[in-house]
């Protein structure tokens, strides 16, 4: 992965944040989780238009020739139950895999950039809610970015060609596409974090907090606190991408912005920059980040691909194995992957 950063910059991308080198992080959770330990990594591959549960004790996986490592998969073409959503087209380019628990079962929460947006039971697949976010069907006009699965049952959509983030009343039928919606510029991710009972969001410029107002059947958004993203790069939009917990610290959520990846605290209101081991500065164009102890399981593009954002690597940061690849045949275009953790 790219640093964005050398190390006599380094004191310059503290600065922007406005916080002292030694409140940067170098590590999070608690313990060294082994190989045999760590759970298996969700990987959307928009190359072979599936999501993949691969093995993270197998470094180098090939499906084509190898499917030991696939314990699981989900692609809804040819699937009946998501039919209606026309796959064909709005399951292009598979842009959020994410896993939860809701209701003690365990579920994927996945979009495609034409407009599929789905959760997904595992591992039968059934349809617990899933729409096309598109205004024209088959298009990548709303570009839906992310997605999260409420406490209540509702769903909530980042769609960052729309510069909004759309609450779906999913509690009330797995095919409702009633919504209800507040702008925000080029949203890209979104998490529900039940310790501060708040729906967060990460756009271009802003990380934003949310609360819900009224039943689920017509629950909006009402913004409750908002925070600038820190402009690593002066003059340039900071341009955020990722949002996700930092697992074992309740307190912190990891941010990936187009610069740098970021922790930002809930209780100090403040961001400070993930700074590895193997590289001397901040890391940017992060498109997916997840931890498991000190094991942080990143994507970022590789450059020469068939698409400018894809790779074909999950790095492992801190963990027992730097990467894994994946490649051969049909496959090979990651664009996010996570820890498996429901």
């Amino acid at each position: 992965m790219r640093a964005l950063a050398t190390p006599t910059r380094r004191a310059v991308l503290l600065g922007a944040l406005g916080i002292g080198a030694t409140a940067a992080v170098h590590a999070v959770g608690s313990g060294d989780a082994a190989a045999a330990e760590l759970p298996p990594l969700l990987v959307g591959d928009q190359k072979a238009r599936r999501v993949l549960l691969l093995d993270s004790g197998t470094t180098a996986w090939n499906p084509s020739t190898d499917p030991a490592p696939v314990r699981w998969e989900f692609t809804p073409e040819g699937d009946s139950r998501y039919a209606d959503l026309n796959p064909g087209r709005s399951w292009t380019y598979v842009s959020e895999v994410k896993s939860r628990t809701w209701q003690g079962k365990p579920y994927l929460l996945t979009t495609a950039s034409f407009g599929f947006a789905a959760v997904v039971e595992y591992p039968g697949k059934r349809r617990h809610w899933a729409a096309q976010v598109a205004d024209v069907p088959g298009t990548d006009d709303l570009n839906p970015h992310s997605i999260e699965l409420l406490p209540n049952g509702n769903v909530a959509v980042a769609v960052s060609g729309g510069d909004a983030v759309r609450l779906y009343a999913a509690s009330q039928s797995p095919g409702s596409t009633a919504f209800t919606s507040v702008p925000l510029a080029s949203a890209h991710g979104v998490h529900w974090d039940t310790a501060s009972g708040l729906l967060w969001a990460v756009g271009a410029r802003q990380l934003v907090a949310y609360s819900l107002s009224g039943t689920a059947a017509g629950q909006t958004l009402v913004q409750s606190y908002a925070i600038d993203l820190p402009e690593l790069l002066p003059g340039k939009t900071p341009g955020g991408h990722d949002l996700n917990a930092v697992a074992g610290e309740p307190d912190l959520f990891w941010v990936s912005t187009t610069a740098g990846l970021l922790q930002y605290s809930k209780s100090r209101r403040q961001f400070a920059p993930y700074l590895t081991s193997s590289c001397p500065g901040t890391l940017g164009n992060v498109k997916a980040v997840s931890n498991v102890g000190r094991a942080v399981a990143l994507t970022a593009p590789d450059g020469g691909l068939e698409k400018t954002w894809w790779t074909r690597s999950v790095r492992v940061d801190n963990g027992s194995v730097s990467a894994h690849t994946l490649g051969g045949g049909t496959h090979g275009g990651i664009y996010k992957a996570r820890w498996w953790q429901p």
